[in-house]
């Protein structure tokens, strides 16, 4: 007659070996994860945990009894920690990495194991610099992390940021992103009289600030590069240097080639809300943007989605841009709100 312990011993083999074959079904060399299948990568992960707490260890490699267990548990560990793309944040004005910590506990949190970088560059008073600076300066850092990350990364960009984050994208023709995550960036330009417009340019209004910002001296700063005057578009068309250019408003001869590249990613996320604070109109967040009567006009009816200038129309064709509104959200708390994160982020990033 068998003992307990050794019945008991049973059980828990046969437990694991129930769930190890209906995790083997869906785990095909090569296969690939969608965020509607019953088995996911996190849906693995958990079966991995629940695996390990049926057995009432701490971790799968104190298992020495039954060695195929083990090795399946050893190949779903390397699924957990290997599944997930690296995520690259880029950070706002004024900002640095050290505001993105929770970001990216939030992430690594909920997706075990995922390279999360924050890059160190043009921190706080730096981010004034001018924006095409900043772009080359920010690829060349990312660049070392996408030729080591073969499957692609995510591209998670803040503010200012989103806007450095569009043009490396546009202007690479190599990049491997497959997640670009604006969170609320001024895609579309920015007009309005915030406390940041009051820090660079402490002497002005928003009706003023074109004197100042379009002409060569102030180009040189960050946020003339897509200061959008309603009331100034003739001068805002010829004299700035960054946006106009990205946007294609203003024809150059790398539209064709900034068009392809842009479209090379796989998922444009747009996020952004109504008591930003900052963004304004905050539906620049969407492509959206004033018209010579500061009404909004909405992203599908500007020029640049109609003529598909940069390749955001083809986008939107595709099914591949979500748009993420969220209420009662404040310009510096995107980033550290874990709601916004769970519903707006946390699914692009598998």
């Amino acid at each position: 007659m068998l003992s307990k312990s050794t019945k008991k011993e049973r059980r828990k083999k046969k437990e694991i070996d129930n769930y190890s074959s209906a995790l083997l079904k869906t785990c095909t060399p090569g296969q690939s994860f969608s965020l509607g299948d019953p088995f996911s990568r996190s849906s693995i992960c958990s079966a991995r945990s629940l695996i390990c707490d049926r057995l009432e260890m701490k971790t799968p490699q104190v298992i020495r009894r039954s060695p195929t267990p083990l090795l399946l548990l050893l190949l779903l560990t390397g699924v957990c920690i290997d599944a997930y793309m690296p995520v690259v944040i880029v950070h706002g004005i004024f900002d640095g990495p050290k505001q993105f910590k929770t970001l990216s506990d939030y992430i690594t949190k909920v997706h075990p194991g995922t390279e999360v970088k924050v890059i160190d560059l043009y921190d706080n008073l730096a981010s004034l610099k001018p924006l095409w600076r900043q772009v080359r300066d920010f690829r060349k850092a990312i660049d070392p992390i996408m030729q080591k990350a073969p499957n692609g990364i995510h591209l998670l960009c803040f503010s200012q940021g989103g806007l450095i984050c569009r043009a490396l994208l546009s202007t690479d023709p190599d990049h491997n992103v497959h997640s670009f995550i604006s969170l609320s960036s001024p895609q579309a330009g920015q007009y309005g009289d915030t406390d940041y417009l009051k820090w660079v340019f402490p002497d002005c209004v928003k009706k003023t600030v074109f004197r100042v910002c379009y002409n060569r001296v102030g180009q040189k700063v960050s946020i003339c590069d897509y200061w959008n005057d309603p009331h100034h578009r003739s001068r805002y068309l010829q004299s700035n240097i960054f946006l106009p250019l990205l946007n294609g408003d203003r024809p150059h001869k790398d539209m064709k080639s900034w068009r392809q590249n842009f479209l090379r990613i796989k998922k444009l996320v747009l996020i952004g809300g109504p008591d930003d604070g900052v963004i304004t109109p905050w539906q620049s967040s969407h492509f959206g943007f004033y018209d010579s009567k500061e009404n909004v006009v909405q992203m599908k009816n500007q020029e640049f989605y109609k003529n598909d200038t940069f390749g955001l129309k083809t986008l939107g064709a595709r099914g591949d841009v979500s748009v993420c509104v969220h209420s009662g959200v404040k310009h510096v708390y995107w980033h550290s709100n874990f709601t916004v994160f769970s519903s707006c982020i946390e699914k692009w990033l598998t």
